[in-house]
């Protein structure tokens, strides 16, 4: 399987100017703790976690208390340390080196790249553009979902789930906070879902897809249906292994 597979398509993002608020305000609303920063274009260009967000000024978490002596006399470090707990927007305190990987990645190679980096989650881009978030939890659900015997034909699979994400984002219940992930004609839907009407929605989309012989809701009713995400760094993508 790839990052193509099973990665998250609709995926929330902010834009570098975004308040620090806003995104706090985003992660609490649909239950993430990091998200991609993208420029208007889709262009890739940092990273923001909660990580980022809970030494604060506002809430007296600063690691530390400097005077403006100290902050003078310690240099880059602490002035880093001001940047982060006294930045307004998702620039100012956004990772800017981040590691993506292209569709095609296997999830072996995103596996050892989340234990390497101790990261959570990791973009897939292409042509420079987000298209897609590969999480520990994305991977979880694909262990979750295979079936004792694999499916011969995998770009089977991938057809079904290609088109049942292209039906999905054509109705407005579609646009859900979930992921599908398709083993052996089985859909596994996972995430946030509104309401039942909508898994019924979703249910039937799906099983009239040609190959879907099974439809499996892992999903989990959201307490915030209705909320919806609105639409120099160094970005390094991890290409995948040649087959041998």
């Amino acid at each position: 399987m790839q990052a193509q597979d099973v990665m998250t398509k609709q995926v929330v993002t902010v834009e570098p100017g975004t308040p620090l608020e806003a995104v706090a305000q985003l992660m609490v609303d649909h239950r993430i703790n990091g998200m991609p920063v993208v420029e208007p274009s889709g262009r890739l260009v940092g990273m923001i976690t909660d990580g980022d967000l809970y030494r604060r000024a506002e809430l007296s978490t600063e690691p530390h208390r400097f005077n403006w002596l100290e902050l003078f006399q310690s240099g880059r470090s602490e002035a880093k340390d001001f940047v982060m707990t006294h930045g307004r927007t998702a620039r100012d305190v956004m990772t800017l080196d981040v590691y993506a990987v292209a569709p095609d990645t296997s999830l072996q190679q995103i596996a050892d790249l989340l234990s390497d980096r101790r990261i959570r989650r990791v973009p897939v881009v292409a042509d420079e553009r987000l298209v897609g978030i590969v999480s520990r939890a994305n991977l979880v659900q694909a262990f979750a979902a295979l079936s004792r015997t694999q499916a011969a034909d995998g770009q089977s699979d991938r057809r079904i789930r290609d088109q049942i994400l292209a039906e999905y984002k054509r109705h407005s219940w579609g646009q859900t906070e979930g992921n599908v992930i398709v083993t052996d004609g089985v859909v596994h839907l996972w995430g946030f879902v509104g309401s039942e009407t909508e898994i019924t929605a979703l249910r039937l989309s799906a099983e009239a897809i040609p190959g879907v012989v099974g439809f499996e809701d892992h999903s989990i009713r959201s307490l915030a249906a209705g909320t919806r995400p609105r639409h120099p760094s160094s970005v390094t993508v991890l290409a995948a292994e040649p087959a041998i």
